[in-house]
């Protein structure tokens, strides 16, 4: 099984790391490309894969595609890949552009290949990664095991329905950022209150870490967690007084509903490409 991957920035280059280190494929059985060609000879030098010259050859290489490229950079990949699909037997195509539906992609690319769509997310860089993984009808349990193998190499994958890809993408996809401002925040509550930055950034990751861990690990619900930590009169409930006071959880519901709605309008046609 060869993979190609048109586009390895941070994204890209981590999912590769990653199927590397699970021994899902063998350097040489990986192709990348990238825009100048720099990304992808320092990936090929220090991986051992192969370094294509073009999003073409990857194409004419690859049994899985991966589409690692962001939805403005289609219109310039898209002409190359899909003239030499054209005349290939059908291989797995890969995209985790937001906004392009599996409609827009078989248009795009032609409805002769396996399309599958995937919102994958940053931790894929640690091994930690959340994708979110949609093949179009029709296409074989098979293709779309592999594809979700491949995704698992890099972290926790599951399959979803088209209409939730944007969920995903609020929820998983681009949540990281909003993690990094809670740290960021919390490790500056402690500074102010006398603690090293460097020891407050620990502690206040170590505690994002343990909780998401307790949360996944015990199946126990959020709020339930929340509520055996919160003694009565005690000071987290203080703590969570003032979070509920300052709109905490509004906050992030508002802000995950503002990332879908620009995700659905990176669509082609639609504002905010």
């Amino acid at each position: 099984m060869k993979i190609g991957f048109i586009g390895c920035g941070n994204m890209g280059s981590a999912m590769i790391r990653g199927i590397l280190a699970k021994g899902a494929a063998a350097p040489d059985e990986i192709m990348a490309v990238s825009a100048g060609g720099a990304r992808s000879k320092a990936l090929s030098d220090e991986l051992g894969i192969v370094c294509g010259k073009d999003a073409a050859q990857a194409a004419a290489f690859a049994d899985i595609l991966f589409l690692a490229v962001k939805p403005q950079q289609f219109p310039a990949v898209a002409p190359a890949v899909k003239s030499v699909l054209d005349g290939r037997e059908k291989i797995t195509l890969v995209s985790m552009a937001p906004g392009y539906t599996l409609a827009d992609l078989a248009e795009r690319f032609g409805d002769k290949h396996d399309i599958v769509r995937i919102m994958p997310n940053t931790p894929a860089l640690v091994g930690a990664a959340m994708t979110g993984i949609c093949p179009a009808p029709g296409v074989p349990e098979e293709k779309t095991a592999q594809v979700e193998q491949l995704c698992r190499a890099f972290g926790e994958a599951e399959r979803v329905s088209e209409k939730l890809l944007d969920t995903v993408t609020a929820v998983s996809g681009s949540s990281p950022a909003y993690v990094f401002m809670m740290i960021e925040a919390m490790a500056d509550g402690a500074v102010l209150e006398g603690m090293p930055r460097a020891q407050a950034y620990r502690f206040a990751a170590q505690a994002v870490l343990g909780s998401a861990k307790m949360a996944l690990e015990t199946g126990a619900h959020p709020g339930d967690l929340k509520d055996r930590v919160c003694s009565p009169g005690g000071t987290t409930i203080e703590a969570v007084r003032v979070l509920e006071e300052k709109g905490l959880r509004s906050a992030l519901i508002e802000a995950e509903r503002a990332c879908a709605e620009k995700s659905r309008a990176m669509a082609p046609g639609k504002s905010g490409k």
